[in-house]
C-alpha cells in the first residue's frame, strides 16, 4: 500500500464536480415536489366549478413544471459556489495542518509465466 497525502485540491474540479452532485440531488427533489404541486394542482382543476378556481388549479400545475426546472439549475449553482469556497478553505487548512493522508492499492495484476525459451540448434 502507498501512502499518499492530498496537499492540495483543484477547487474548479471540486466545483464542477459538487455541482454536479448538488444539481441531481436538486433534480430529485424538485421531480419530487414539482409532481406533487402539479397534482395537487390538477385535483384542484378538476374539482372546481368554477372558473377562477380551475386557472388557480392550472398555474399550480405551471408551478409545478417550474419547480421541476428551477430547483436543479438552484441547487447546481449552489453546488458551484459552495464547491469554490470548500476547495479554497481546503487549501487554505492543506497549508496549516497538513492535508488528508490516504493508503492507496493499486490493482493487483496477475500476469502468466513467459513460455521458456526455444532452442534452435543447427539443422
Amino acid at each position: 500500500m502507498a501512502e499518499m497525502t492530498v496537499r492540495r485540491i483543484g477547487v474548479l474540479s471540486l466545483a464542477k464536480m459538487y455541482a454536479l452532485f448538488m444539481f441531481v440531488i436538486g433534480l430529485i427533489i424538485g421531480v419530487i415536489y414539482g409532481l406533487a404541486l402539479m397534482v395537487f394542482g390538477a385535483a384542484m382543476a378538476s374539482l372546481a366549478g368554477r372558473d377562477g378556481a380551475a386557472m388557480g388549479g392550472i398555474s399550480s400545475v405551471v408551478g409545478g413544471l417550474i419547480v421541476m426546472i428551477a430547483v436543479p439549475v438552484f441547487y447546481g449553482i449552489l453546488g458551484f459556489i459552495f464547491g469554490v469556497i470548500g476547495g479554497f478553505v481546503y487549501n487554505i487548512a492543506a497549508g496549516i495542518v497538513g492535508g488528508i493522508q490516504l493508503d492507496l492499492e493499486g490493482p493487483t495484476m496477475q500476469y502468466a509465466p513467459p513460455p521458456p525459451p526455444q532452442q534452435w540448434g543447427p539443422a
